[in-house]
Protein backbone atom coordinates (compact mmCIF):
# COMPACT_ATOMS: atom_id res chain seq x y z
CA UNK A 1 0.00 0.00 0.00
CA UNK A 2 1.26 3.33 -0.96
CA UNK A 3 2.28 5.90 1.84
CA UNK A 4 0.62 9.37 0.72
CA UNK A 5 0.87 11.72 3.57
CA UNK A 6 -2.38 13.59 4.70
CA UNK A 7 -2.27 17.35 3.64
CA UNK A 8 -5.25 19.79 3.98
CA UNK A 9 -5.19 23.54 1.78
CA UNK A 10 -5.84 26.05 4.67
CA UNK A 11 -5.00 30.02 4.00
CA UNK A 12 -2.49 28.83 1.51
CA UNK A 13 -1.00 26.43 4.32
CA UNK A 14 0.19 22.77 3.83
CA UNK A 15 -0.91 20.27 6.63
CA UNK A 16 0.37 17.44 7.04
CA UNK A 17 -0.93 14.53 9.34
CA UNK A 18 1.30 12.39 10.87
CA UNK A 19 0.43 8.82 10.35
CA UNK A 20 1.88 6.69 8.03
CA UNK A 21 -0.60 5.53 5.15
CA UNK A 22 -3.60 7.24 7.69
CA UNK A 23 -5.94 9.17 7.39
CA UNK A 24 -7.59 12.22 8.91
CA UNK A 25 -7.58 15.71 9.37
CA UNK A 26 -8.45 19.44 8.12
CA UNK A 27 -7.06 23.21 9.51
CA UNK A 28 -8.71 26.33 10.23
CA UNK A 29 -8.15 29.79 12.06
CA UNK A 30 -10.00 33.14 12.37
CA UNK A 31 -11.25 36.64 11.85
CA UNK A 32 -8.92 37.50 10.79
CA UNK A 33 -8.94 35.12 7.91
CA UNK A 34 -9.09 31.89 9.40
CA UNK A 35 -11.92 29.28 8.99
CA UNK A 36 -14.44 29.29 11.76
CA UNK A 37 -14.11 26.36 14.55
CA UNK A 38 -17.72 25.05 15.17
CA UNK A 39 -19.19 24.57 18.68
CA UNK A 40 -20.71 21.40 17.97
CA UNK A 41 -17.75 20.23 19.22
CA UNK A 42 -16.18 20.56 22.68
CA UNK A 43 -12.30 19.42 21.78
CA UNK A 44 -9.75 19.12 24.34
CA UNK A 45 -7.22 17.36 23.48
CA UNK A 46 -5.01 15.47 18.17
CA UNK A 47 -1.91 13.69 16.27
CA UNK A 48 1.37 11.79 15.84
CA UNK A 49 3.85 9.54 14.43
CA UNK A 50 3.95 6.08 15.67
CA UNK A 51 6.79 4.48 18.30
CA UNK A 52 8.03 1.36 19.68
CA UNK A 53 9.35 1.28 23.31
CA UNK A 54 12.80 0.68 23.90
CA UNK A 55 13.54 -2.84 24.68
CA UNK A 56 12.67 -3.80 28.07
CA UNK A 57 13.09 -7.22 30.19
CA UNK A 58 11.25 -6.00 33.57
CA UNK A 59 7.58 -6.16 33.75
CA UNK A 60 5.37 -3.29 34.65
CA UNK A 61 7.96 -0.66 34.86
CA UNK A 62 6.78 3.29 35.51
CA UNK A 63 8.51 5.84 34.30
CA UNK A 64 10.44 7.66 36.80
CA UNK A 65 10.79 12.06 36.86
CA UNK A 66 14.36 13.14 36.40
CA UNK A 67 16.03 16.32 37.22
CA UNK A 68 15.30 19.44 34.94
CA UNK A 69 18.53 20.87 35.79
CA UNK A 70 20.77 17.97 35.40
CA UNK A 71 23.30 17.63 32.31
CA UNK A 72 22.18 14.29 31.44
CA UNK A 73 18.06 15.09 31.32
CA UNK A 74 17.29 14.70 28.34
CA UNK A 75 19.33 11.08 28.24
CA UNK A 76 17.00 10.20 31.07
CA UNK A 77 13.90 11.04 30.41
CA UNK A 78 14.38 9.22 27.45
CA UNK A 79 15.83 5.91 29.15
CA UNK A 80 12.40 6.22 31.72
CA UNK A 81 9.76 7.34 28.74
CA UNK A 82 10.63 4.80 25.59
CA UNK A 83 9.75 1.71 27.13
CA UNK A 84 5.79 2.72 27.31
CA UNK A 85 5.75 4.03 23.77
CA UNK A 86 4.75 1.78 21.21
CA UNK A 87 4.43 1.82 17.53
CA UNK A 88 0.86 0.64 16.33
CA UNK A 89 -0.17 -1.42 12.88
CA UNK A 90 -3.95 -0.73 12.02
CA UNK A 91 -5.62 -2.74 9.29
CA UNK A 92 -7.55 -1.40 7.22
CA UNK A 93 -9.19 -1.36 3.69
CA UNK A 94 -6.52 -2.23 1.39
CA UNK A 95 -3.87 -2.08 3.28
CA UNK A 96 -2.09 -1.13 6.89
CA UNK A 97 -1.52 2.00 8.13
CA UNK A 98 0.84 3.04 11.13
CA UNK A 99 1.47 5.16 14.21
CA UNK A 100 2.81 5.81 17.31
CA UNK A 101 0.89 5.31 21.37
CA UNK A 102 1.74 6.38 24.91
CA UNK A 103 1.20 3.06 27.73
CA UNK A 104 -0.47 5.27 30.14
CA UNK A 105 -1.59 2.03 32.87
CA UNK A 106 -0.98 -1.15 33.87
CA UNK A 107 -4.06 -2.12 32.60
CA UNK A 108 -2.71 -1.76 29.37
CA UNK A 109 -4.59 1.48 27.70
CA UNK A 110 -3.04 2.95 25.33
CA UNK A 111 -3.38 6.87 24.25
CA UNK A 112 -2.51 7.46 19.84
CA UNK A 113 -4.57 9.42 17.53
CA UNK A 114 -8.39 8.75 16.07
CA UNK A 115 -6.59 8.63 12.55
CA UNK A 116 -4.24 6.54 13.51
CA UNK A 117 -7.11 3.97 14.11
CA UNK A 118 -9.83 5.06 12.07
CA UNK A 119 -11.38 2.34 9.95
CA UNK A 120 -9.64 -0.05 11.70
CA UNK A 121 -10.41 -3.73 11.53
CA UNK A 122 -7.45 -5.02 12.96
CA UNK A 123 -5.08 -3.04 15.91
CA UNK A 124 -1.47 -4.35 16.54
CA UNK A 125 1.00 -3.12 19.16
CA UNK A 126 4.49 -3.44 18.79
CA UNK A 127 6.72 -2.85 22.36
CA UNK A 128 9.88 -1.83 22.12
CA UNK A 129 11.25 -5.17 22.30
CA UNK A 130 9.63 -6.21 19.10
CA UNK A 131 7.38 -8.61 20.34
CA UNK A 132 3.68 -7.92 19.02
CA UNK A 133 0.91 -8.04 21.07
CA UNK A 134 -2.88 -7.82 19.88
CA UNK A 135 -4.99 -4.91 20.93
CA UNK A 136 -8.90 -3.65 20.64
CA UNK A 137 -10.41 -0.26 20.01
CA UNK A 138 -11.81 1.13 23.08
CA UNK A 139 -12.94 4.39 21.85
CA UNK A 140 -12.05 7.78 19.74
CA UNK A 141 -12.96 11.21 19.43
CA UNK A 142 -12.79 12.73 15.92
CA UNK A 143 -12.41 16.38 17.07
CA UNK A 144 -9.70 16.27 19.32
CA UNK A 145 -8.20 13.19 17.56
CA UNK A 146 -7.69 11.33 20.42
CA UNK A 147 -8.42 7.41 20.99
CA UNK A 148 -7.57 4.70 23.51
CA UNK A 149 -6.87 1.37 22.52
CA UNK A 150 -6.20 -1.56 25.10
CA UNK A 151 -4.07 -4.50 25.01
CA UNK A 152 -4.88 -7.44 27.42
CA UNK A 153 -0.93 -8.40 27.90
CA UNK A 154 1.43 -7.42 30.26
CA UNK A 155 3.01 -4.08 29.46
CA UNK A 156 6.79 -3.07 29.53
CA UNK A 157 6.14 0.16 31.47
CA UNK A 158 3.89 3.55 31.79
CA UNK A 159 3.98 7.09 31.33
CA UNK A 160 1.64 9.14 33.16
CA UNK A 161 0.30 12.22 31.87
CA UNK A 162 1.69 15.47 33.23
CA UNK A 163 -0.20 19.42 33.31
CA UNK A 164 -0.02 21.11 29.81
CA UNK A 165 -0.94 24.22 31.78
CA UNK A 166 2.66 24.99 33.42
CA UNK A 167 4.54 24.78 29.93
CA UNK A 168 6.01 27.65 29.48
CA UNK A 169 7.36 28.88 25.74
CA UNK A 170 11.18 28.00 25.56
CA UNK A 171 10.84 24.63 27.85
CA UNK A 172 12.83 21.94 26.60
CA UNK A 173 10.57 19.06 25.20
CA UNK A 174 11.34 15.39 23.64
CA UNK A 175 9.44 13.78 21.38
CA UNK A 176 9.67 10.04 20.40
CA UNK A 177 8.61 8.11 18.03
CA UNK A 178 8.98 5.69 14.65
CA UNK A 179 9.75 8.01 11.63
CA UNK A 180 8.23 6.22 7.92
CA UNK A 181 7.42 3.45 10.11
CA UNK A 182 10.62 2.08 10.37
CA UNK A 183 12.90 3.92 12.85
CA UNK A 184 11.34 2.81 15.82
CA UNK A 185 11.79 4.88 18.87
CA UNK A 186 13.80 7.93 17.26
CA UNK A 187 14.16 10.64 19.91
CA UNK A 188 14.28 14.38 18.15
CA UNK A 189 14.31 17.60 20.72
CA UNK A 190 13.28 20.78 20.42
CA UNK A 191 11.39 23.70 22.86
CA UNK A 192 7.33 24.18 23.01
CA UNK A 193 7.47 27.29 20.32
CA UNK A 194 4.36 28.66 21.51
CA UNK A 195 0.78 27.79 23.34
CA UNK A 196 -3.17 27.92 22.80
CA UNK A 197 -2.43 27.57 18.40
CA UNK A 198 -5.83 26.73 16.89
CA UNK A 199 -5.42 24.92 14.20
CA UNK A 200 -9.37 24.48 11.95
CA UNK A 201 -11.37 23.00 15.29
CA UNK A 202 -8.97 21.76 17.42
CA UNK A 203 -7.85 24.72 19.93
CA UNK A 204 -5.07 24.98 22.32
CA UNK A 205 -2.54 23.11 20.28
CA UNK A 206 1.37 23.22 21.41
CA UNK A 207 3.46 24.03 18.69
CA UNK A 208 7.04 22.99 19.04
CA UNK A 209 10.38 22.54 16.72
CA UNK A 210 11.42 19.09 17.83
CA UNK A 211 11.18 17.08 14.43
CA UNK A 212 7.84 15.33 13.71
CA UNK A 213 7.57 13.33 10.94
CA UNK A 214 5.19 10.58 9.11
CA UNK A 215 4.84 7.77 11.41
CA UNK A 216 5.01 9.64 14.63
CA UNK A 217 1.27 10.36 14.94
CA UNK A 218 0.24 9.76 18.41
CA UNK A 219 3.32 9.65 19.79
CA UNK A 220 3.92 11.50 23.08
CA UNK A 221 5.51 14.45 23.32
CA UNK A 222 7.60 14.98 27.06
CA UNK A 223 8.66 17.05 29.12
CA UNK A 224 11.84 16.70 31.17
CA UNK A 225 10.08 15.51 34.10
CA UNK A 226 8.91 12.28 32.35
CA UNK A 227 5.29 13.23 31.45
CA UNK A 228 3.37 13.30 28.56
CA UNK A 229 2.37 17.20 27.82
CA UNK A 230 1.03 16.66 24.74
CA UNK A 231 0.21 14.07 21.48
CA UNK A 232 1.76 14.90 18.62
CA UNK A 233 -0.83 15.51 15.82
CA UNK A 234 0.26 17.25 12.54
CA UNK A 235 2.71 19.69 11.13
CA UNK A 236 2.42 22.66 8.36
CA UNK A 237 4.57 22.29 6.31
CA UNK A 238 4.52 25.92 3.87
CA UNK A 239 2.49 27.76 1.64
CA UNK A 240 0.32 25.86 -1.36
CA UNK A 241 1.87 26.92 -5.13
CA UNK A 242 5.07 27.78 -3.71
CA UNK A 243 8.74 26.27 -3.08
CA UNK A 244 9.10 27.98 0.29
CA UNK A 245 8.95 24.75 2.88
CA UNK A 246 8.40 25.93 6.80
CA UNK A 247 10.52 23.85 9.08
CA UNK A 248 9.45 22.92 12.85
CA UNK A 249 6.10 23.91 12.92
CA UNK A 250 4.80 20.60 14.71
CA UNK A 251 1.63 20.91 16.84
CA UNK A 252 0.60 18.37 19.92
CA UNK A 253 -3.06 17.83 21.56
CA UNK A 254 -2.30 19.15 24.92
CA UNK A 255 -2.03 16.55 28.15
CA UNK A 256 -4.65 17.98 30.08
CA UNK A 257 -7.36 18.20 26.81
CA UNK A 258 -5.95 14.39 26.12
CA UNK A 259 -6.58 13.37 30.16
CA UNK A 260 -10.26 14.99 30.13
CA UNK A 261 -11.19 13.44 26.61
CA UNK A 262 -8.92 9.74 27.42
CA UNK A 263 -10.95 9.21 31.32
CA UNK A 264 -14.33 9.53 28.74
CA UNK A 265 -13.39 7.05 26.40
CA UNK A 266 -12.44 4.72 29.11
CA UNK A 267 -15.36 5.16 31.00
CA UNK A 268 -17.96 5.51 28.19
CA UNK A 269 -16.79 4.56 24.56
CA UNK A 270 -17.43 8.03 23.42
CA UNK A 271 -17.55 11.93 23.89
CA UNK A 272 -20.65 13.04 23.98
CA UNK A 273 -20.37 16.63 22.97
CA UNK A 274 -22.77 19.37 23.84
CA UNK A 275 -24.22 21.52 20.84
CA UNK A 276 -24.76 25.00 20.62
CA UNK A 277 -24.94 25.35 16.81
CA UNK A 278 -22.76 28.24 16.30
CA UNK A 279 -19.77 28.89 14.17
CA UNK A 280 -17.18 31.09 15.66
CA UNK A 281 -13.61 32.21 15.62
CA UNK A 282 -11.38 32.37 19.25
CA UNK A 283 -10.34 35.95 20.04
CA UNK A 284 -6.94 36.08 20.89
CA UNK A 285 -4.09 39.72 21.86
CA UNK A 286 -3.93 39.62 18.09
CA UNK A 287 -7.47 40.37 17.33
CA UNK A 288 -7.42 42.97 20.40
CA UNK A 289 -5.09 45.02 17.96
CA UNK A 290 -8.08 45.74 15.92
CA UNK A 291 -10.26 46.91 18.88
CA UNK A 292 -12.36 43.49 19.34
CA UNK A 293 -13.49 42.80 23.05
CA UNK A 294 -9.80 42.84 24.39
CA UNK A 295 -8.72 39.87 22.44
CA UNK A 296 -10.64 37.35 24.71
CA UNK A 297 -14.44 35.23 24.10
CA UNK A 298 -15.74 33.58 20.80
CA UNK A 299 -16.40 35.58 17.92
CA UNK A 300 -19.88 34.42 16.80
CA UNK A 301 -19.63 34.17 12.66
CA UNK A 302 -22.80 32.05 12.28
CA UNK A 303 -26.00 30.98 14.09
CA UNK A 304 -27.47 27.76 12.64
CA UNK A 305 -31.36 27.82 12.05
CA UNK A 306 -33.40 25.89 14.48
CA UNK A 307 -30.46 25.50 17.16
CA UNK A 308 -30.13 26.03 21.27
CA UNK A 309 -27.88 29.42 20.25
CA UNK A 310 -30.41 30.33 17.46
CA UNK A 311 -33.71 29.90 20.44
CA UNK A 312 -32.24 31.51 22.98
CA UNK A 313 -30.97 34.94 20.51
CA UNK A 314 -27.66 34.69 19.70
CA UNK A 315 -26.48 36.14 16.90
CA UNK A 316 -23.75 36.39 14.21
CA UNK A 317 -21.53 39.29 15.34
CA UNK A 318 -22.08 38.75 19.12
CA UNK A 319 -18.88 37.75 21.22
CA UNK A 320 -19.32 35.31 23.70
CA UNK A 321 -17.62 35.96 26.99
CA UNK A 322 -18.27 33.21 29.26
CA UNK A 323 -19.90 30.66 30.52
CA UNK A 324 -21.35 30.40 33.42
CA UNK A 325 -19.36 32.87 34.54
CA UNK A 326 -15.82 31.03 33.46
CA UNK A 327 -14.43 33.18 31.12
CA UNK A 328 -13.35 32.22 27.61
CA UNK A 329 -9.72 32.59 26.79
CA UNK A 330 -7.09 30.99 23.99
CA UNK A 331 -6.31 28.33 27.25
CA UNK A 332 -9.83 27.98 28.00
CA UNK A 333 -11.73 28.03 24.90
CA UNK A 334 -15.57 27.39 24.46
CA UNK A 335 -14.95 23.81 23.28
CA UNK A 336 -13.03 23.13 26.17
CA UNK A 337 -15.33 25.10 29.18
CA UNK A 338 -18.45 23.23 26.94
CA UNK A 339 -16.83 19.52 27.58
CA UNK A 340 -17.68 20.05 31.54
CA UNK A 341 -21.75 20.03 30.69
CA UNK A 342 -24.07 17.56 28.89
CA UNK A 343 -26.95 17.77 26.65
CA UNK A 344 -29.64 18.81 28.54
CA UNK A 345 -28.01 21.38 30.45
CA UNK A 346 -29.03 24.59 30.97
CA UNK A 347 -25.94 26.99 31.02
CA UNK A 348 -25.83 30.85 31.15
CA UNK A 349 -24.51 32.68 28.67
CA UNK A 350 -22.44 35.78 28.84
CA UNK A 351 -22.70 37.82 25.10
CA UNK A 352 -21.27 41.56 24.12
CA UNK A 353 -23.61 42.90 21.33
CA UNK A 354 -22.70 46.39 20.18
CA UNK A 355 -20.61 47.17 23.01
CA UNK A 356 -23.52 46.00 25.56
CA UNK A 357 -23.20 42.91 27.72
CA UNK A 358 -26.19 40.92 28.45
CA UNK A 359 -26.51 36.90 29.57
CA UNK A 360 -28.75 34.50 27.97
CA UNK A 361 -29.68 30.92 28.69
CA UNK A 362 -29.00 27.96 26.74
CA UNK A 363 -30.34 24.78 26.72
CA UNK A 364 -27.66 22.40 25.05
CA UNK A 365 -28.58 19.59 22.97
CA UNK A 366 -26.57 16.45 21.70
CA UNK A 367 -24.33 17.63 19.10
CA UNK A 368 -25.44 15.92 15.43
CA UNK A 369 -23.19 13.43 14.27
Amino acid sequence: MSNPKRTVGFGGLIIAALVLSGVGGGMVGGVAGYRLAQVDQTATAVDVTPTTANPQTNANLTAQPVVANSNDAVVQTVANASPAVVKIISTVAGGQASGSGAIINEDGYIITNNHVVEGQNRLQVIYSDGTSHNAELIGTDAFSDIAVIRVLDAVPATISLGNSDELKPGETVVAIGSPLGKFQNSVTVGVVSALDRTIDRMEGLIQTDAAINHGNSGGPLINLKGEIVGINTLVVRGDIGSIDEAQGLGFAVPSNIVREVSDTLIANGQVVRPYMGISYELLSPETADLGIANGKGAFVTNVDEGTPARRAGVSRGDIILAVNGEEITQRHSLQRLLLQYKPGDTVTVTIERNGQQQDVQITLTERPS
